[in-house]
Formats: C-alpha cells, structure tokens, sequence
C-alpha cells in the first residue's frame, strides 16, 4: 500500500496512519514503524515523524502467524475449581498464554487440558479463560474462568479493584520505610521495551501498590509484603527498584553484582488472591502455599503470616501494621 500526503502536512507518522487505517490500533502501527514494515519516502523513520506535502508512505503489513492453541497434558496444581471457574498455583517459569516464541507449554495449553476446552472465549481468541495474567517469572495464584459469565464477572472485579491481591517478595536490601504506599504512573521504557518504568503524570497508568516490611535478614535482603490495588505489568518488581530495592534474582530490574545472595528464581510469589465468584457471589480466599525458596525468609514470621492469613477484611489488615 502506498499514500501520498497531500494534507495533514505537519501530523506526526502514526496519528495520520491511525485515522486512515482503522483496522490497525495505534500501537499496531507504531510497532510496524519500528519494524520497519512502515516507510517514509523509502526510509525507515520513527512513529513522531513529522510528514511534509508530497511524502510517500509505504506501507506492508507482514502475515501475522497463527497460533494454533492445542491442549497438552502439564500438570497443574490446583487451589479451588468449580463449574464456573479455576484457580491455579501457576509454576515459576510457566508462561500463561502463547505468544511469539513461546507456541505451546503454557498455562492457557494445560487448561485446556485440564478443562477438556471449557474455557470461556472473549474477542481474543488465543487466551480462553484468562482475566488477569502473573509474569513468566512469577509463582502463584491466577484465576480463569470457564464460562462467560465467569469471565465478564471477573474480568469486571479485576477492573473495578475489588480483588484482594497479596505478594510475598524478597527484596536485596531493606526498604527505608517499614510501611508505605508507592501512587505514581507506569509505562514502557522508551528504549528498553522488555522494561516498564515509573513515568511523568500525564502518561502511563496509574500504579498503586502498599508494601510492609516482614522481615529483614542481617545481610540486608527483606521479606516484603505486597498488596496491589491495580495490576500493571512489572508493577511491584517496578516499585520495588524505584524505592531503590529491587527484587532478589529479578533478570530486568537488578543488577546481579548487587545481589547478596544467590536465587535461582525471581522472588516474587503471588500468595493470596480473594475474589467474590461471580456467579454465587459467594467470597473465595485463595492461597499458594510459598515456594522452598522463601523458607529462609517466611519461616522467621510464620506467626505474622498467621495473622495475616486470619483477617477477614481490611480494617483487620489495617490494625497489623
């Protein structure tokens, strides 16, 4: 496809796209600028270009392949499952759904395993059942639902912050405040697009996540607690580094000359997940039992996570701290 500018002299390269090609988001065009699927007068440019009366664009949209989602018999570990629903202790290293690069062994290829193919469908095809998703790198509680009025429930509870979402992480150095609350705005890096970093108010998405020191060994790393009210990507291990602790064993956001000691493992767990069923309403409190490898850190508050497992509602929770 090739375009001519005849007006629109001055508009940035992909908002002209964007209002001409309705079929593709702006973010669609923007990566097939980077790629170079997108030209300027036969150049590779960057998405804010600006375009000049006689430009020519040229546009070629590559065959995107398709995935074609096939059960596999993994084995999973299940906290809680119904007609409507599942919950899973997804394993460290699982990928939830395929993407590019990862075609198959991921939790969406053992659901529909598991679920003989009842997973709910929405617009996205290649990931029945998933609502909410944790990082590859990530262990712990994840929910997918099995049929549509599952999905549209949670997907809705997710989206109006009424889940109740607590993380276990071991940070490689203490944080300066035993309790706080990090409110600010989460983006993709610029540059480093594997990279989400905090960002001016006027972009990104609001991130709000409430932290409480644990425990703190003598070499410096600390077991924190995590309680997220939204649910961007990377958001805790972002939070974490901004405050200047970065997770233990964290491949994107720690450099591995400052960690103390040795993981085999990113050290983030997603412990707790509270969710009313949206079908019965009924309140379901989800628990992944944590990992061996935050033994050394969790068995020295085994009495405070106790009490935290107890608590019932948020005025409970408040009076801990």
């Amino acid at each position: 496809m090739t375009l001519t500018i005849t007006d629109s002299v001055g508009e940035r390269l992909d908002s002209y796209l964007a209002g001409r090609l309705p079929a593709l988001s702006r973010s669609k065009i923007q990566s097939l600028i980077k790629a170079g699927h997108i030209q300027l007068n036969g150049n590779r440019v960057k998405a804010r270009t600006s375009m000049k009366s006689g430009d020519t664009i040229t546009v070629d949209i590559p065959e995107e392949a398709h995935t074609e989602l096939i059960a596999q018999d993994i084995p999973l570990s299940v906290l809680h499952e119904d007609d409507d629903l599942i919950v899973i202790n997804k394993a460290h290293g699982m990928v939830v759904h395929p993407a590019a690069g990862n075609p198959d062994g991921t939790l969406v290829n053992a659901l529909l395993h598991h679920c003989a193919g009842q997973l709910a469908i929405d617009e996205d095809e290649t990931r029945p059942g998933i609502v909410h998703r944790l990082d590859k790198d990530t262990s712990g509680c994840i929910v997918a639902a099995k049929t549509k009025p599952a999905l549209t429930g949670l997907v809705n509870q997710f989206a109006d912050r009424s889940t109740a979402k607590l993380y276990l992480a071991v940070a490689q150095s203490p944080p300066k405040e035993t309790h706080q609350t990090v409110f600010n705005n989460i983006a993709r890096h610029p540059v480093h697009r594997q990279r989400m970093d905090v960002c001016n108010p006027g972009s990104g998405k609001p991130a709000i996540t409430d932290l409480h020191l644990l425990h703190t060994e003598p070499d410096g790393t600390s077991l924190i607690l995590c309680a997220l009210h939204t649910g961007r990507t990377h958001q805790i291990r972002v939070h974490n580094r901004y405050l200047g602790h970065p997770l233990l064993g964290d491949p994107i956001y720690a450099k591995p000359a400052r960690q103390v000691v040795s993981v085999p493992r990113l050290m983030l767990h997603a412990w707790r997940l509270g969710i009313a069923h949206p079908v019965t309403g009924e309140w379901i409190q989800n628990e992944a039992p944590i990992p061996e490898e935050f033994h050394p850190w969790t068995d020295q508050v085994t009495e405070r996570l106790t009490q935290i497992c107890a608590i019932r509602d948020s005025k409970e929770f408040d009076a801990l701290w």
